[in-house]
């Protein structure tokens, strides 16, 4: 056992090999349960998380012995049942994280985990239903059905139907569906010339992602109109499929296997052809920037199609450094109360939206680096709901506490789970408008 206490190393990531059979093998998993919560008992660092570290702790500081070897073995299953793969806990808080030799990767521990249960076939169908992003998606949005769906998700009825069949919450604020689909309404504008910074590719392709398709499609629109006035060549992917991480969250390995065998041809092909690939949903550009080349590091394009990923803001941060983005801003933001999200803090960009706002003339940024609790499908379900709001309390006060006129996160889903708690929490002062930080830009730029 060593006694080196943390690491001066840069955090790295080993590969998961995710189609060995020992990945899958229920006690060699629950053996490294072990030793790893036992490492986390000792520590403790992260606490104040989420309740995956508090639900650990409880059940070793309630069990037989007050030590992990009080906990009984089905106990264990409660501890990832709470984790929501958000990956704080390894970039902001562990000390043990590899190349330290205790070789802490309590994440993608919890994804094993939750790909053993799925392989049991111990995964509810609502679950399997709220990850199928495409599938509901494009049933949803059908004219005519996308009115029925959106007028059940606001009646209070069909609401409590909905919790006591799905074991979705009647109380949690869902999105909207949209018969009009960005990828079938898009105009993408290709006709400027290719200009090439420094940094960043002078040529975009728009991966969609399932949320801006069916639900939000004006930010898709409003990131091609950011891009068509600073004269960026763009076009949409003009074929894609969920980027995976839904079901990557919900341990369905095989499932995100076909999706990128869907995804990665036209995607590397863009690459090679010089693109930058932006997508509008942080965990989207996450899946493609760590998730997937760590399933499949030997690949080549899924190595390409890493490189060529941007999340919006990066991109246009690092144009502005190629002294290519124009910065004729028509009209001041305000107050801006802006959460940065947890799979974009992952993703080791700095905080490249605030510098954007920043850029804006009278705008006065108040930056929240905190995970407000949704995550995904998580904060959706009955079990978790009152967990998600209490886990985000800290930032919906701190959100609340400038008295914004915008409230915002690159995370659409995060950005309506903070107004609901904001207004449920009675901590409004004002009438700040919730409003991602793509159409602030596009709003800002007088477009």
């Amino acid at each position: 056992m060593t006694v080196r206490e943390g690491s001066l190393e840069a955090p790295t990531r080993h590969p998961i090999d995710w189609k060995s059979p020992d990945f899958y093998d229920e006690d060699k998993v629950c053996d490294e349960m072990r030793r790893i919560f036992d490492i986390c008992h000792g520590c403790r660092r992260c606490v104040n998380l989420c309740t995956t570290f508090p639900t650990l702790f409880d059940l070793i500081d309630e069990g037989k012995t007050g030590e992990l070897d009080g906990v009984e073995k089905p106990d264990l299953w409660k501890v990832v049942d709470k984790c929501y793969l958000c990956d704080m806990c390894y970039m902001t808080k562990c000390p043990y994280v590899p190349p330290h030799p205790w070789n802490v990767d309590f994440p993608h521990l919890m994804l094993r985990a939750k790909a053993v249960k799925f392989r049991k076939g111990e995964t509810r169908f609502r679950d399997k239903l709220l990850t199928s992003t495409d599938a509901v998606g494009k049933l949803a949005s059908i004219p005519v059905v996308v009115q029925v769906v959106n007028a059940a998700n606001k009646s209070r009825i069909a609401r409590k139907v909905m919790e006591s069949v799905l074991g979705v919450h009647k109380d949690r604020v869902l999105p909207e569906y949209s018969s009009a689909r960005f990828r079938s309404h898009a105009k993408p504008d290709s006709s400027f010339p290719v200009r090439d910074g420094k940094n960043t590719p002078g040529k975009v392709a728009i991966f969609s992602t399932c949320y801006v398709n069916y639900n939000e499609p004006g930010l898709g629109h409003d990131l091609l109109m950011i891009l068509a006035h600073n004269e960026v060549p763009a076009i949409v992917v003009e074929k894609e499929a969920c980027c995976g991480m839904p079901k990557l969250e919900l341990g369905d390995l095989d499932t995100v296997q076909k999706l990128k065998e869907t995804n990665l041809p036209v995607l590397a092909r863009l690459a090679k052809e010089g693109y930058a690939i932006l997508a509008a949903v942080p965990s989207c550009t996450l899946m493609f920037k760590q998730e997937l080349p760590l399933m499949f590091p030997d690949d080549a394009d899924v190595k390409a199609v890493q490189e060529a990923m941007f999340d919006p803001f990066e991109y246009l941060v690092l144009r502005h450094k190629d002294g290519l983005l124009k910065t004729d801003f028509k009209k001041p933001l305000g107050r801006v109360s802006y959460h940065v999200p947890c799979h974009l803090r992952v993703q080791n960009l700095g905080q490249k939206t605030r510098e954007m706002f920043e850029l804006v003339p009278q705008t006065q940024v108040n930056t929240v680096e905190r995970c407000a609790g949704h995550d995904g499908t998580w904060g959706v379900k009955r079990e978790y709901f009152d967990e998600s709001m209490k886990i985000g309390r800290p930032v919906f006060r701190q959100m609340a506490a400038t008295e914004p006129d915008y409230v915002s996160s690159d995370c659409a889903i995060a950005g309506r789970h903070i107004k609901q708690g904001i207004a449920d929490g009675g901590l409004a002062k004002g009438n700040a408008e919730k409003s991602h930080p793509l159409t602030l830009i596009r709003v800002a730029y007088g477009l």
